[in-house]
């Protein structure tokens, strides 16, 4: 091929053409060294980025999640004990490893939506649809096996002896019928929502 040729092939093939030509300026080592650099400046801003979006800050910086849900999380266990341990939103409603994570971001991208088109803007559109949010985070929990709970909990650390009859009872049976947390603590950090049915509650 011609010098000629090449140089109408140049003018033809455009960008593409361009970007499949090996380089005369610049070594292959100045390249990827380059490009290292930026996919290391990306990758630390999406990772900000994501860091950002997981704190309780962030979760309750929009009225319908700081007036409802969080206000009754304040009641509980989870935000006050005689321990002094708090979970915050993100320590039972996003998975710590980066692959669930950014399967639970997508998720969450719905809610995004709803804020922006004011599904549940109001404390009665919340409750409206309160029902069917709550399903579908149990529905997320059980087919997790309960992940985000068992980061601090887990039937095998439990001292059953410290137990009341009851919950030793109830853990008892959790364990022989393969059993996960949000089949029993469906109540547990948020009020349950009204119209519950029996299946619900099982």
């Amino acid at each position: 091929m011609t010098d000629r040729d090449t140089s109408k092939q140049e003018q033809t093939g455009g960008l593409f053409y361009r970007l499949r030509r090996p380089s005369v300026r610049y070594s292959l080592g100045g390249l990827l060294l380059v490009g290292f650099a930026i996919g290391v400046f990306f990758w630390g801003g999406f990772n900000t980025a994501m860091e950002a979006t997981n704190t309780e800050r962030f979760c309750i910086s929009c009225h319908e999640m700081e007036d409802n849900v969080y206000q009754e999380y304040k009641e509980t266990i989870h935000y006050t004990n005689r321990t002094g341990v708090r979970a915050t939103c993100p320590d039972c409603h996003v998975p710590k490893d980066w692959t669930h994570k950014m399967i639970r971001k997508i998720q969450a991208s719905r809610e995004v939506w709803g804020k922006l088109t004011g599904t549940i803007d109001t404390r009665e559109k919340f409750e409206a649809k309160r029902l069917q949010l709550a399903r579908s985070e149990w529905a997320r929990m059980k087919a997790s096996d309960s992940r985000e709970c068992r980061n601090c909990h887990s039937l095998e650390s439990m001292n059953a002896e410290m137990q009341k009859q009851r919950a030793r009872k109830q853990h008892e049976m959790a364990r022989q019928d393969n059993m996960t947390c949000i089949d029993c603590h469906k109540g547990i950090a948020h009020h349950k929502p009204e119209g519950m049915t029996d299946d619900d509650e099982e």
